[in-house]
């Protein structure tokens, strides 16, 4: 089991991301950069600073992760995606689709171009299949 957000966590969603056939096919037009996942400060679950899930994804490999915690507006992702613990929980769950989130304002694109994000909802759905096998310790 993997404590989310952690670093292990991040790096387990990349190999699992490297695994999966689909996505290396469904991911080769992507070329738009890294994507970074922020997770919302919330002391209730332990996590004090607001941590950061960055994946190096390109042509649909990821070619490394980096995890970081009391990120800023500084962190250098192309695309940048913020929610809360809980609203990431949904998503890992399976319960939330993270293209409609953002649709709906559950999850904020703070940084990157929507339209292009939405070209890719079948990669997108990739990543949150590949993380729900990621095995997760919410607590």
């Amino acid at each position: 089991m993997h404590r989310f957000p952690s670093k292990e966590w991040t790096e387990a969603l990349g190999a699992a991301l490297n695994n999966d056939r689909g996505y290396r096919e469904a991911g080769k037009p992507w070329t738009f950069g890294s994507v970074a996942m922020i997770v919302q400060s919330d002391p209730a679950n332990g996590l004090e600073r607001d941590a950061g899930m960055i994946l190096d994804v390109h042509q649909g490999e990821c070619r490394g992760t980096s995890f970081v915690e009391g990120v800023d507006d500084s962190l250098e992702a192309e695309f940048v995606i913020s929610a809360s613990y809980a609203r990431w929980r949904e998503v890992i769950e399976r319960k939330l689709d993270p293209i409609r989130g953002m649709m709906e304002g559950k999850l904020k694109l703070v940084r990157g171009d929507l339209p292009t994000i939405i070209r890719f909802v079948g990669p997108a759905r990739i990543v949150v299949a590949s993380a729900s096998k990621v095995p997760t310790d919410f607590n």
